[in-house]
């Protein structure tokens, strides 16, 4: 794959645009959660994204066959995607659009230290130290924002963390088997063995699957499943096949700040001193992490 950190004009912009659009995904997240229960969401978020993966591979006649040991292999990424994703909608459910997306983007700094014991030459440099300690600091200083005096903006907080790992986890474990793959079966196979256990987990836990459907929680949808993990997804790894990830993520600072922007504009949230010192300590972490890297553990888009 090419590794050219010379992005162009126009492919600086879309990366750019691909970033905002992902930082904005917590925030239609909460949006869809308005009228349908957590599991319910995720199965038809990730159902309508694999129906529209499945169509573009068709067209573009990339092969989605898998032989048996990866279909083992791909059951086990799928069995990590659904815990994670549960976890992240849960939470999310919780706590606060921009809460959620500034401790998604810790999922650097734990791919990080998990590369540095499953992947061998991953180690972590004095550099890359700096950035995952000022990443964490920022997710503490989260858990003392006083926005929320029950506890629940925090066990949510709680949840997406644990979700995060999962991710990482998951981002590891992919990392060591991608070779085999092409990108879009790594993506779509966790999506198409994942939904029949979103819905499964809405009739048994979700309160209610649907309360209420309105145009907001149409448009929500449609946003998360075809804008970010259909048409971000296929525009993100083609910039990466083309320009290497060294180059794009040097630009994903503008995904958490995206998500606390968004937060404030469409769901209303606070800006606190807290939240204000969690996004400087967390976007300066992803920067110095990701300042004139020669390499990259884990591609998680």
């Amino acid at each position: 794959m090419p590794n050219n950190d010379d992005l162009t004009v126009k492919a600086s912009v879309l990366t750019i645009f691909i970033c905002i659009l992902f930082g904005a995904n917590p925030v239609a997240i909460k949006l869809s959660l308005t009228g349908l229960g957590s599991f319910t969401a995720a199965g038809i978020r990730f159902a309508i994204a694999a129906v529209v993966i499945f169509t573009w591979a068709r067209v573009k006649k990339i092969p989605l066959k898998l032989n048996q040991k990866q279909l083992g292999q791909m059951l086990i990424v799928s069995a990590i995607f659904v815990v994670q994703l549960s976890c992240f909608y849960m939470g999310l459910d919780k706590t606060t659009a921009s809460h959620g997306a500034l401790i998604a983007n810790v999922l650097p700094f734990f791919v990080l230290i998990l590369a540095h014991f499953f992947i061998p030459g991953d180690s972590i440099s004095l550099k890359k130290g700096i950035g995952i300690t000022l990443g964490f600091a920022g997710v503490l200083f989260l858990f003392f924002d006083k926005q929320d005096l029950t506890g629940d903006l925090k066990r949510g907080d709680l949840i997406i963390l644990g979700a995060v790992f999962l991710w990482s986890s998951s981002a590891v474990f992919v990392k060591r088997i991608i070779s085999e793959y092409n990108i879009v079966q790594i993506t779509i196979y966790p999506m198409i063995f994942g939904v029949p256990f979103f819905f499964l987990g809405g009739f048994l836990w979700d309160d209610q699957m649907i309360r209420i459907i309105n145009p907001t929680i149409i448009k929500a949808l449609l946003y998360q499943s075809i804008v970010t993990a259909s048409f971000g997804f296929i525009v993100w790894n083609s910039l990466l096949q083309k320009f290497g990830v060294t180059a794009l993520h040097s630009f994903i600072f503008i995904m958490p700040l995206a998500g606390v922007l968004f937060g404030v504009l469409l769901l209303g949230e606070t800006i606190t001193p807290h939240l204000v010192t969690s996004i400087i300590f967390i976007v300066t972490g992803v920067i110095i992490v990701n300042l004139r890297r020669k390499k990259h553990p884990v591609s998680v888009h």
